[in-house]
C-alpha cells in the first residue's frame, strides 16, 4: 500500500505543477477571459495574491459561474471602481445577481441595462479610475459574494419532497451559511469625489489628492523599476449587453466570500517574481573550437 500511496502522491503533485489554475472560489469560479483568443488567463499564486497577466489593449471579461443551488449576489468592482455604478467600490452597493449554476461574463462598464463600455487592458493613465481621479487602487479586480436571506417560511414542507441530490445541495448551502464570513480586505483609499462612501466612513473621512495616493501606490507596489508601463483598465468601446433589475435580500452585511485578482503586464509580472520562466539555454562555450574539424580543401563559391 505504501509505494501506491507514494505514487499517488506523486502523480497528483505533478498535476497540480502541470496544470496551472484558471478559476478562484468556493461559492462561484471567478476567472480573468481574454476576449480576443476566449481563453481564460493563467492564474499565478504569489505571496498571498492571484495574478493574472494582460495584454495592453486587450478586450477581457470578468468570468463568474455560480457554483450553488441558489441565487448568488456579486458585487464586482475593477481598479477600486463599481463596474455597475461608477462608485468607489464599497460592499453595500449595487452587483449582478447569478441565478443558480448560472454563468455570466462581466464584459465593461454598464451604461444602461443594454449596453456597456468594454473592459480593455490600458496604460495606468489611460484607464477609467486614472481618468476619474482614483488611481490608488488600479490594478486589481475583486469580487464579493453574497448568499441570499432565505424566504420566510409559510408551510411546513414534507421530508419526502426532497430529492437525494436537493439534501446534498441544502446541506452545502447550510455549510456555507454556518461558516464564518471571509476577513474583511483592507479598504481602498477613497480619493475626493464629494460622495461619502464606505471607505470614507471607516478612515473617518480623510482625503488624499489623486496625485499624492498614485506616488503612494507606486511606492508600495512598484518598489523597483519595472520594464514596461503599469496596466489599468480603460473605457472601451460601446457594447450592447443586456441585463434585467431584480431585487436580492442578503443573508449578512459582510461577504460571504471575496475574491481578489490583481493584474499587470507579463514583463512587469516575470520582472517581481510572479511569474518564473524557465531559464534559458545557453550553449558551453569550447575553448579549442576548431579541433576535431577536417581540415581538408572546401569548395569554391558558385557562379
Amino acid at each position: 500500500m505504501k509505494p501506491q500511496l507514494l505514487a499517488s502522491s506523486l502523480l497528483l503533485a505533478l498535476s497540480a505543477w502541470a496544470l496551472p489554475a484558471y478559476a478562484v472560489g468556493r461559492i462561484a469560479d471567478v476567472s480573468v477571459t481574454d476576449r480576443d483568443t476566449g481563453a481564460a488567463l493563467a492564474l499565478y499564486y504569489h505571496r498571498g495574491d492571484y495574478w493574472v497577466a494582460g495584454r495592453y489593449g486587450a478586450k477581457y471579461a470578468i468570468t463568474v459561474r455560480n457554483k450553488l443551488g441558489e441565487r448568488v449576489l456579486a458585487v464586482t468592482a475593477v481598479d477600486g471602481v463599481n463596474v455597475l455604478s461608477g462608485e468607489t467600490a464599497a460592499w453595500d452597493q449595487t452587483g449582478y445577481v447569478f441565478a443558480p449554476w448560472q454563468q455570466y461574463q462581466v464584459t465593461g462598464w454598464r451604461k444602461s441595462s443594454s449596453e456597456v463600455a468594454a473592459f480593455e487592458f490600458s496604460a495606468l493613465g489611460d484607464s477609467y479610475a486614472g481618468r476619474t481621479g482614483r488611481p490608488a487602487n488600479v490594478g486589481v479586480i475583486g469580487v464579493a459574494l453574497f448568499l441570499e436571506r432565505p424566504p420566510e417560511p409559510v408551510a411546513q414542507v414534507p421530508a419526502y419532497s426532497y430529492s437525494r441530490r436537493g439534501e446534498r445541495e441544502a446541506d452545502a448551502a447550510a455549510g456555507l451559511r454556518s461558516a464564518p464570513s471571509a476577513p474583511a480586505a483592507p479598504a481602498p483609499e477613497s480619493p475626493t469625489t464629494g460622495k461619502s462612501a464606505a471607505a470614507d466612513r471607516i478612515s473617518g473621512g480623510a482625503e488624499a489628492s489623486a496625485s499624492a495616493a498614485a506616488e503612494g501606490f507606486a511606492r508600495r507596489s512598484q518598489p523597483s523599476p519595472m520594464p514596461s508601463p503599469k496596466l489599468g483598465t480603460g473605457h472601451g468601446a460601446r457594447e450592447s449587453s443586456v441585463v434585467s433589475h431584480t431585487s436580492f435580500a442578503r443573508l449578512q452585511t459582510q461577504p460571504n466570500e471575496v475574491i481578489r485578482i490583481r493584474y499587470d503586464s507579463r514583463e512587469n509580472l516575470v520582472a517581481a517574481g510572479v511569474i518564473r520562466e524557465p531559464a534559458a539555454h545557453h550553449p558551453i562555450p569550447d575553448p579549442f573550437p576548431q579541433s576535431g574539424n577536417a581540415s581538408y580543401v572546401p569548395d569554391p563559391p558558385r557562379y
